[in-house]
Order: C-alpha cells, then structure tokens, then sequence
C-alpha cells in the first residue's frame, strides 16, 4: 500500500502527545465565552437573529431564495420553497432542457455567469469555449496528482487549484475578462482534478489499477465526468441526465451560503481567483456544509443495517428518535438531510430531484432502497416535532436525496463533495464576479471583545 512507500514519519504529523493535550486544555479554559452573553450583547450568532433568519450582509443578481411569504396581517408565513436563477425559477429551467432532451449544466452556467439563457448558437460557442479550456497544464497529472495522492479529495482539488496558480502568467490579474477566463478554466477543469485525484487514492491507497481516461470533445460535463471515472467510459443515458441535474441544482444557492459567503468575503480583500476558490472549497469541505450529503449515505446505511423490516413505519420512527437522542450511529443527535437554514415545508430541489431517483431506483433494482428513503423523510419531520421545539418546519434538502443518487451512478463516496464543488464553482465564478464588479470595502463583521483586564507580570512573578 501507498502509504508504507513513506519514510517513517515524524510523531508531530500524526500523534497528540501529552504535552500538547495539556496546552489544549489551557486554551479550552481560556477560550469558553459565556453563552449567555451573546444573549446580552444581542449577538447574531452565525449571522442569524434568535429566528433562524439571516442577517442581511449583502445583495446579489444572481440567485433569489424563497421560503416565506407575508400574511394578512404582514406576517411570515411558511410556503413551499422556490429557487430562481437569474430570475429563472428552477423547476421551469430543469424541465425546459428536459423537454428539449438537452444537458442542462453548460447552459446553466451560463445563466448564472451572463444573466441570460442562451440562443442555440451563444450556447454551442460556450460548449466549445468549455472543451477549449478541458485541459491541464504538461505533465500536471503526473506531477501534481499522482506523486501526491491523498486519502481526501477536497484536498486534492483545493492543492491542485493553488498549484494552477503557478501556470498562470496573470494569475493575479483581477481585471474582469481576466477573472472570467480564470473562472471558465477552473469550471472546465475541476471534474478533471476531482476525477484524477480519485484515480490517484485508488490505485495508491486501494492497490487498484491505474488508468486515466481524457475528456471528449462534444460530450456534457456529466457525460465526462462518468466517461472519465469508468474504466471502459461506459454509461447508460438515464445516468449522465441524473448526474447532469444533480450538477444542475447543486451550481447555485444564493449568496449566504457558507461557501459563496466565503468568496464573497475573500474576494473583497481583492486576492487572485484561485486563492478564493481554493476558501470556497476548504468551507465546502465541511460536513455542515457540501460534507453533508455523506453524511445522509453513512446514516442510511447505518438504518439499514439496525432497522430490520424497512416497510415498518413504527420501526424506522423508532430509531429515529434514537439518533435524535444521541443513543446511535454517530451520537450527534442529528437526522443529515432533514431540515435546511432557509427553506421551512419544502425544498425545491428535493422535490425536483426526488422523481428522478425514483426512476434511478427502479433501472438500478433499488426500489426498497427508495421506499425507505422515502419513509424516512415523511416520518422525520414529526419524529424532530416530537423531541426538539423547532421555529420553522422541516422537510427533506437536497442532499438527502444526492448520496443515494450518486451511489446508484456507482460513484464513490470519496467524490460524494468534490461533484458538489463541480457544480458549484459555477456559482463561485458568479459571485466573485459580481463581488468585483460592485467593489466596496473589504467585508469585516464586528466581534465585541468581553476579555477581562490583566496587569502584565515580568516573567520571575509568573505562576
């Protein structure tokens, strides 16, 4: 195995000694603020007021999330989710490519990028432009990839876009044509660096054969993505339109969440594209975030193997509440795929999605596997009601749904959040963009400072 290729490593990269177990108990001791004075201090903790509602930091073209609507008496009230794009609600934009039996990725994102659909001919020129930029620096794949493998993808991506910055003459260069070139080589690259990284860890961490299948000019991100993973590059056209809107609604989600906030925050400091995007993917990385839908994956696989009758309601419901009261699988007392930082009954690619994996099921003979899942996020919300006081409701996101659709598609779950990051540097690209176009003053919150006062002590009085 890859790793006993190393010599013996030093103890500082791999082993907590005691001495650094002491310090960190000193920091711990020193670094705890007293809960209750965020409370006093009116602190919006995560940027979100004592409702769960976001505080508003910002404003963006590109995307607009809906989850409430006004009352009668100017009230919020809770409303099925909606998604636009550029002024473009997601379920007309996912079924009018559908209809046209089209790919839809590209030309999403150029909707998100340029702020309109394209004609037939703007969006064969962006293809094409796309495929022009499918391509790595002489011998990156060797150098880069395969003489450092690691056991975490994210990581590879986020190494790999750095690295890149070295091959750009104009890498620092924030004029905007500058940045929309950088912004159209890394969408067009990144299934590339996420793919053959995974390559890398399988042959080097799981003894596996190595191959490196290039992208082909004329086929879809999603039809490349699968080409490029497969060994013979086989895929039915079921699979390439499900990994195509999974891509799809995965690009964008507004402009406060974790990862898009990240870009927009180190975009105002005026840093290079690739220094942002590699921000964007370390906040992504984060099972809170595009970490999640793995989350979902080892849970339900986790049901599956302590939940006997998969039809029985009461059974599923039952364990259910032993996750939520920290009893089972990871004990943190969380149901992952349920419930969402903004949308309340419902979200609305949740509901896209949920019709395409029912389809998937049924090709891929997993038809239990969906009743379950199915199950789950029509029981979850009551069994949640029961136990915890919640202040909006709670419904099934979208990452519910997308471990079990990539695990239909055969694809790894070491790739589960470098395709969400695939998708989603589409949005990345949009919001730096916007954020540069528009540059104000570097984005800096406020942190109110409630350290106590202390007399400075010459060294000889410490104890």
């Amino acid at each position: 195995m890859y790793e006993n290729s190393f010599d013996k490593i030093d103890a500082k990269y791999s082993e907590t000694t005691e001495e650094i177990e002491h310090l960190a108990d000193i920091c711990v001791g020193h670094g705890a603020i007293d809960p209750d004075l965020y409370t006093k201090y009116q602190v919006n903790r995560g940027l979100r007021d004592v409702n769960g509602n976001g505080v508003l930091t910002g404003l963006t073209d590109i995307s607009e999330i809906n989850a409430f609507k006004k009352g009668p008496k100017g009230e919020k009230v809770p409303m099925n989710g909606e998604l636009f794009f550029r002024g473009v609600e997601i379920n007309d934009l996912v079924g009018g490519f559908i209809k046209e039996k089209r790919f839809g990725f590209e030309e999403t994102t150029y909707l998100l990028l340029f702020g309109k659909l394209p004609t037939a001919k703007e969006l064969r020129d962006f293809q094409a432009l796309l495929a022009g930029y499918r391509t790595l620096p002489t011998s990156f794949v060797r150098d880069i990839i395969l003489k450092a493998p690691s056991l975490d993808m994210m990581n590879t991506l986020a190494r790999s876009v750095l690295t890149l910055h070295a091959y750009d003459p104009r890498a620092n260069d924030t004029d905007i044509p500058n940045v929309l070139r950088q912004s159209l080589l890394l969408i067009a690259v990144f299934p590339m660096l996420a793919v053959y990284g995974y390559q890398a860890y399988r042959h080097y961490f799981e003894n596996d054969d190595l191959f490196i299948n290039k992208p082909k000019e004329g086929l879809s991100t999603a039809e490349n993505i699968l080409r490029m993973l497969r060994r013979g590059g086989r895929y039915t056209e079921l699979e390439a339109r499900i990994l195509d809107i999974a891509l799809v609604l995965h690009a964008e989600h507004g402009g406060g969440n974790n990862s898009t906030f990240t870009t927009h925050v180190v975009t105002s400091s005026g840093t290079d594209t690739y220094s942002s995007v590699a921000a964007s993917l370390a906040s992504l990385k984060g099972p809170k975030h595009g970490g999640a839908n793995i989350k979902v994956f080892e849970m339900f696989e986790n049901i599956k193997e302590n939940v006997d009758n998969w039809d029985d309601e009461e059974e599923i419901a039952s364990y259910l509440k032993a996750i939520l009261n920290k009893q089972v699988f990871d004990r943190q007392g969380l149901i992952y795929g349920m419930g969402h930082a903004v949308y309340s009954l419902s979200d609305p690619r949740a509901d896209i999605f949920r019709g395409f994996v029912k389809k998937l099921s049924a090709e891929k003979k997993r038809e239990a596997e969906y009743r379950l899942y199915e199950s789950v996020a029509q029981l979850a919300p009551k069994v949640i009601g029961e136990v915890r006081q919640i202040y909006k409701g709670v419904s099934a996101n979208v990452d519910f749904y997308s471990g079990f659709v990539y695990s239909m598609l055969d694809l790894p779950k070491e790739l589960f959040t470098p395709l969400f990051a695939i998708a989603r540097i589409s949005g990345w690209s949009a919001h730096r963009i916007e954020e540069l176009i528009n540059a104000g003053k570097i984005i800096r919150p406020a942190y109110l400072s409630v350290s106590s006062r202390q007399a400075y002590v010459p060294i000889s009085k410490r104890k």
